[in-house]
């Protein structure tokens, strides 16, 4: 029987519906792994032992019910960034002042994840209110990169994407303004979606204003294994009646074809210069996806610097009147989806190195120079390890697709996935 640690949470959902595995066996495995690598990676904040044996109990004795149909994820155990709302468990988002903050009420995606049958083990670790470069905050400290303990795990959904790494959890639920699901899991090889802008709701979300106050936040899933974030994302999307910039776009299930899709790559964004380690990482996933029948041509979107303007500016690291942000970010995303009408995707590095060092003094905006432009422009963007760093360090590829053609940049990450080996397990998680 193959270890439920470290195993596909698609893989997990079939063998608990198959009665190969328990969930209680499932969720007390990795409840168990988290209490062995957690001391060193402080990733995971908020342990929920007792309710999630308790849950996993409840599941098991449901499936062995005459006539009972199992949602998608029953049984299966999950973690969160500690910025989402959990009924009964703390959400502290780093802060001292939410220390005893217990909300009696889930964000609406920790719900979604319940009502398919997913399994909450526990809340993981950020930066002071869920965003910025660092994974330290106050009250909790900091996350440390399983594949290297003196290393960054990056930031914002930091330990959600170390945790992972380190198979202390098959699935996450992060967030992303400007790449904090993207450059961790770039920073700790595994795999993660942030979606199109306007599927998934924020609602419940803290820092997350959601509605049209902030269009470049979006929630999305982690996990080690680009099928497992295809399992997801259809269970997170549509609206909940609270967030209204989330539209009714059904999910198109099926994933289109590789062949002759038409990909533009780039290895420089023209502002922070990728090593070499990063541009080889690269070349290997465009030949990834030559071998797969896409037609890939060297080709950058206009307007990347004026992408990383207007983003300090909404930062308000340069000053800019509210018309003027709105303008120039309007005429980027313009000139991206002129750009997109002769491209299916776009490839891209994450962030220029592996890596940094622990709390290494690294400005945002450069270690965030090649995702922020998609923020702007709202398009859907898939992480996927494609090579290592000489120290042994996972280097990720960005996959970028048009707006709500998720399932395409899914698809093509897929086989840069499948050509290239994808996760590989962390020397702290063996």
């Amino acid at each position: 029987m193959r270890d439920p640690v470290g195993a596909p949470a698609s893989w997990l959902a079939r063998a608990i519906r198959d009665g190969r595995l328990s969930s209680e066996e499932v969720v007390r495995a990795h409840l168990e792994h988290i209490g062995a690598v957690n001391p060193r990676l402080n990733a995971i904040v908020w342990v929920t032992n007792e309710s999630a044996i308790r849950q996993a109990k409840a599941a098991d004795r449901h499936l062995a019910k005459r006539g009972f149909e199992p949602p998608p994820l029953h049984g299966v155990p999950f973690t969160a960034k500690d910025i989402f709302d959990t009924a009964g468990v703390a959400t502290t988002a780093g802060l001292r002042k939410l220390k005893d903050n217990v909300p009696d009420k889930d964000a609406t995606v920790i719900a979604r994840m319940r009502s398919a049958g997913a399994i909450l083990l526990g809340k993981s670790n950020c930066p002071p209110g869920g965003s910025g470069g660092q994974s330290w905050n106050p009250l909790h400290g900091g996350t440390r990169n399983p594949y290297d303990l003196t290393r960054s795990p990056g930031a914002s959904s930091s330990g959600e994407a170390a945790i992972i790494a380190a198979a202390g959890s098959p699935l996450g639920i992060g967030s992303d303004s400007g790449g904090s699901i993207r450059v961790p899991a770039h920073y700790c090889g595994i795999a993660a979606l942030k979606p199109t802008t306007g599927w998934v709701p924020s609602t419940g979300a803290y820092g997350l204003a959601g509605g049209l106050m902030d269009p470049r936040s979006q929630v999305g899933p982690m996990a080690r294994f680009v099928n497992d974030l295809a399992l997801v994302l259809p269970l997170l999307v549509g609206p909940d009646g609270v967030d209204s910039a989330v539209i009714p776009m059904p999910p198109r299930r099926r994933r289109p074809k590789l062949h002759g899709l038409k990909v533009a790559w780039y290895a420089e964004d023209g502002m922070v210069q990728s090593t070499k380690p990063t541009v080889a990482a690269l070349q290997a996933a465009v030949h990834a996806l030559s071998q797969a029948g896409c037609r890939c041509t060297e080709a950058r979107p206009p307007g990347l610097d004026e992408a990383r303007e207007v983003t300090l500016g909404y930062w308000g690291q340069v000053r800019m009147t509210h018309e003027r942000l709105i303008v120039k970010w309007d005429g980027f995303r313009t000139r991206l989806l002129e750009f997109m009408a002769s491209f299916d995707l776009i490839l891209t590095p994450v962030a220029a190195d592996a890596a940094p060092l622990y709390r290494a003094k690294i400005p945002t905006v450069d270690q965030y120079s090649y995702t922020i432009p998609y923020s702007l422009g709202g398009n859907p963007a898939v992480v996927v390890r494609a090579g290592t760093s000489p120290e042994g360090l996972p280097i990720g590829v960005q996959v970028v697709a048009r707006n709500w053609r998720d399932y395409a940049a899914l698809a093509a990450a897929g086989s840069i996935e499948k050509q290239l080996g994808g996760w590989q397990p962390a020397s702290l998680g063996a």
